[in-house]
C-alpha cells in the first residue's frame, strides 16, 4: 500500500506544483471565483491586475473586477457555468481598464466549472488574455473592406465624402471630417501639390459619435484654410500626420472655431490624412478620437492612410464623371432647342425633369399647313456619347419632316438612319469602349393639325403620351410601339390618329415609368380641367411637384401641349373643277382673300401667280377632286391638293419650251415649297413670308 500511495503522493505534488507555476509564472490571466462568483484568488498575469495589488481584488466580486463595455453581462454568462457547466469559451469581450488614463482593453474570456470528487461544485475558473492588438488589427481590416464596400458607390465628390465618414465613424475615429478643394468639386484637374493655401475646400462630409461635438464649420462651407496647420502641412507635402491634442497646442490658435470644436468635443488625438493622387491634392481627411478612445498610433496612420487612397481614387472618378456630364450637358442645351415653336393654335412648352441623361432630348417643329410636329426621344448610354448621338438623331428628324412624311414613314427612315450610325459604332477600333455600346434609341414622333382638330403619332420603343381631354378623361393611347431605333429589328411601325379637341392637354415624355404616372386616376393630370385656362408653365411646375420621390433616376424629356382651335377666318378652302377654267377662279378668289387679310399687293400679286402655276399643273396632271386652300399663319400658305399619285418636280425649261416653267416660277416666288402624300392623292404647297417678299429672280 505504502508503495502504491507513493506514486498518487507524486501526482499529487505534481498537480499542487502545476497549480502554483500556473498563478505565479503563466503568462494567461487565471481567476478563481467561489460559488457567489467572487475572487478567491488570482495570477500575476491578470490583465486587469497591472498597477492594482493581488489583495485589493480577492474577496471582490467580479462585476467590480470587470467593467465590460461590450460582450456582454460577464456576471450572466458565469452564472450560467456555474449552474450548466457548460464552459463559456473564448468569449470576446471589451473592457474597461483602469489607469492613468482609464484604457479599453479586449479581453478573450474562457470559463470552466470547478468539482470537487463528489460532484460537490467549488466555484469557476476563468482565464483572460488580452488579445486587443489582435482585435485592433482585426477591427482595422474590416474597416479597410468596408470602405472598399461602401465608399464610391456614387459618382458624386461629395456623397463620397459622407461614405467615408460613416463608415469611419465610430469604427475607426470618434468624429471624422472631409473637405475637398472646390475645384474638384466642380470637375476642374486638382492642383499639383505643394497646395497654395489661397486654395478653398468645401467641407464635404461630417460625423460625430460624441452627443456633444459641435462643428468648427457647417457641411458646405467653402473656405481657405488658416496656415499653418497640420491640415496644410499635410496638403504641402502630401504626408499623413499624427498629432497629440493639447490645450497649449500653438497651431489652434490660428483657427480659432476648430480649436473650440476640438475642446468642446474632448478630442484628444488628430489624424490628418491628405486625399491625394499621383502628386495632385484633392483634399484632406480629418480623424479625432476622443473621450476614452486610445490615441491614434503607427499602424492607425498607415491604415488611415489606405483609406484616404481608396478615397481619393473615388473622388477623382467621380470629378471625371463630373466634368464628363458637364461637358455632355452643355452640348445636349446647345443641340436642343431653347424655346418652343409657338402657335396660336398649340401652346408647348419644355420640361427636364431631372436633367441628368444628356441622351434624352425634345423638339417641336413647324411643319406646312398650320401643322405641328412634336418629338421626345431618349439615346441609351450616357455622357458626351449619348449627347452626341442624340445630336445626330435629331438632326435626322429634323431632315426628314422636311419632307413631309407621315410619322410611321418618318420613323421607319430614321430607323435606318440609326442603324448606319450603330453599325459605324461596330467598326471603330476594338479598344475603343464605345465600340461595346450598343446603340439603340427610343422616339415619338406626332403631327398636330389644328385645321382638322386631329393628332397623328407613331413611336419606336414604348412611348406614348398622356391625352387629356375638355371631359376630364385621361389616356394613354394605345398605339403599338414599334422596334427601338438601332436595333436589328424590321417590324414596321404603325401610326394612330387621335381626336384632340379644343382645350386638351397633350404630354410627351421620355420615361414611360413618368408616363404611367402620369397617367394615373391618382396622378397629377387627375384635376386636368383647371389647366384649361392655366398658364402651361404653371401647368410643368405642377407636374414636377406631383411627382413622387425618386421617380426618373434618369433624365426625362418633357413635351406638354394644350390644343386650342384655329381662327376659322383665318384659312379658306373651295373645290376647284378638273378644267382649265378653274385658273381664273382660283386666282379670283384668292385675290378676293387677300384683300380680306389686307395683305400687302407685292404678296398678293405674288401669290396669284402662284396659284394660278399650282391650278394649272393640277388640271393637266392631276386627277380629280381638286381644291385649293389659303391659310394665314405664321406665313401665307398656298395649297392644291388633288388625287393624283403623280410626284412634281422643277426643271429648267428650254428657251424654245412653251410649258414647264410653272412650279420653278412658284418656287422661286415661295420662301418654301413641298409636295405632302395623303390618302389619296398628295397635296402641294407653297409658303410666303408675311414680312418680307421674294422677288422672281430668286
Amino acid at each position: 500500500m505504502a508503495h502504491s500511495a507513493h506514486p498518487g503522493g507524486q501526482v499529487d505534488e505534481r498537480a499542487a506544483s502545476m497549480l502554483e507555476a500556473l498563478f505565479t509564472q503563466s503568462p494567461i490571466g487565471l481567476h478563481l471565483l467561489d460559488t457567489e462568483l467572487r475572487v478567491v484568488r488570482v495570477n500575476t498575469a491578470t490583465p486587469v491586475m497591472r498597477g492594482v495589488p493581488p489583495d485589493d481584488l480577492t474577496g471582490r466580486p467580479v462585476r467590480d473586477v470587470y467593467d465590460v463595455v461590450e460582450g456582454g453581462d460577464m456576471e450572466v454568462l458565469l452564472r450560467a457555468v456555474l449552474h450548466s457547466g457548460v464552459p463559456l469559451l473564448q468569449r470576446v469581450m471589451r473592457v474597461r481598464v483602469s489607469g492613468i488614463p482609464p484604457q479599453e482593453r479586449h479581453f478573450e474570456i474562457s470559463a470552466l466549472r470547478l468539482e470537487s470528487p463528489r460532484r460537490t461544485v467549488l466555484g469557476v475558473a476563468v482565464t483572460a488574455i488580452d488579445v486587443t492588438e489582435r482585435e485592433r488589427a482585426r477591427a482595422r481590416t474590416e474597416v479597410l473592406d468596408a470602405v472598399r464596400r461602401h465608399v464610391g458607390r456614387t459618382l458624386d465628390p461629395a456623397v463620397t465624402g459622407e461614405e467615408l465618414v460613416a463608415t469611419v465613424v465610430p469604427a475607426f475615429a470618434d468624429i471624422a471630417i472631409v473637405e475637398v478643394v472646390e475645384a474638384v468639386i466642380r470637375g476642374d484637374d486638382p492642383p499639383s501639390a505643394p497646395l497654395s493655401t489661397g486654395t478653398p475646400l468645401m467641407r464635404t462630409a461630417f460625423r460625430s459619435s460624441r452627443t456633444r461635438s459641435p462643428q468648427a464649420h457647417p457641411v458646405g462651407d467653402v473656405r481657405r484654410l488658416p496656415a499653418p496647420t497640420p491640415f496644410t502641412q499635410a496638403l504641402t507635402d502630401l504626408q499623413p500626420r499624427a498629432v497629440t491634442l493639447r490645450p497649449d497646442t500653438p497651431w489652434l490658435s490660428v483657427d480659432p472655431p476648430r480649436a473650440e470644436a476640438i475642446h468642446s468635443a474632448q478630442a484628444h488625438s488628430l489624424l490628418v490624412v491628405p486625399l491625394a493622387l499621383r502628386d495632385a491634392a484633392l483634399g484632406v481627411v480629418s480623424l479625432y478620437r476622443a473621450g476614452d478612445s486610445p490615441p491614434f498610433d503607427e499602424e492607425d496612420r498607415e491604415l488611415a492612410a489606405e483609406l484616404a487612397t481608396h478615397t481619393a481614387l473615388c473622388v477623382d472618378n467621380a470629378r471625371r464623371y463630373t466634368r464628363e456630364h458637364t461637358v455632355a450637358a452643355t452640348v445636349q442645351r446647345h443641340l436642343l432647342p431653347r424655346h418652343p415653336v409657338t402657335h396660336p393654335s398649340l401652346e408647348t412648352a419644355y420640361l427636364s425633369v431631372t436633367g441628368a441623361d444628356p441622351g434624352a432630348w425634345y423638339d417641336t417643329i413647324a411643319l406646312s399647313g398650320a401643322r405641328t410636329a412634336l418629338v421626345v426621344g431618349k439615346v441609351s448610354g450616357g455622357g458626351l456619347n449619348a449627347a452626341a448621338t442624340m445630336g445626330q438623331l435629331r438632326t435626322a428628324v429634323r431632315s426628314l419632316s422636311a419632307f413631309d412624311l407621315a410619322p410611321d414613314e418618318l420613323l421607319s427612315r430614321l430607323h435606318h438612319t440609326a442603324g448606319q450610325l450603330a453599325a459605324e459604332r461596330s467598326h471603330l477600333a476594338h479598344g475603343d469602349p464605345l465600340r461595346r455600346e450598343a446603340l439603340t434609341a427610343d422616339c415619338m414622333y406626332a403631327v398636330h393639325d389644328p385645321l382638322t382638330g386631329r393628332c397623328a403619332m407613331a413611336a419606336a420603343g414604348q412611348l406614348a403620351p398622356v391625352v387629356v381631354r375638355p371631359d376630364r378623361s385621361v389616356s394613354v393611347p394605345g398605339a403599338p410601339g414599334g422596334p427601338q431605333l438601332g436595333t436589328t429589328e424590321g417590324a414596321p411601325f404603325a401610326a394612330v390618329d387621335l381626336d384632340v379637341p379644343d382645350g386638351s392637354v397633350l404630354v410627351f415624355t421620355s420615361d414611360p415609368a413618368l408616363t404611367a404616372c402620369l397617367a394615373d386616376s391618382a396622378g397629377p393630370l387627375s384635376s386636368a380641367p383647371e389647366y384649361r385656362e392655366r398658364p402651361l408653365q404653371e401647368l410643368c411646375d405642377a407636374l414636377v411637384y406631383a411627382l413622387p420621390a425618386g421617380l426618373g433616376r434618369g433624365d426625362a424629356a418633357v413635351i406638354v401641349a394644350r390644343t386650342r382651335s384655329f381662327p376659322a377666318d383665318r384659312f379658306a378652302a373651295w373645290p376647284l373643277d378638273a378644267d382649265p377654267a378653274a385658273v381664273a377662279v382660283a386666282r379670283r378668289r384668292t385675290r378676293d382673300q387677300l384683300d380680306a387679310w389686307d395683305v400687302d399687293d407685292e404678296t398678293a400679286f405674288n401669290t396669284q401667280l402662284i396659284v394660278s402655276e399650282l391650278v394649272t399643273n393640277a388640271v393637266k396632271y392631276g386627277s380629280p377632286p381638286l381644291q385649293l386652300r389659303l391659310i394665314h399663319d405664321r406665313t401665307l400658305t398656298c395649297e392644291v391638293r388633288d388625287a393624283g399619285a403623280a410626284a412634281p418636280h422643277v426643271r429648267h425649261a428650254g428657251t424654245v419650251d412653251e410649258g414647264g416653267r410653272g412650279l420653278f416660277i412658284a418656287a422661286q416666288l415661295a420662301q418654301a415649297w413641298g409636295t405632302r402624300y395623303t390618302a389619296p392623292g398628295k397635296t402641294i404647297w407653297t409658303e410666303q413670308s408675311l414680312t418680307g417678299t421674294i422677288d422672281a429672280d430668286g
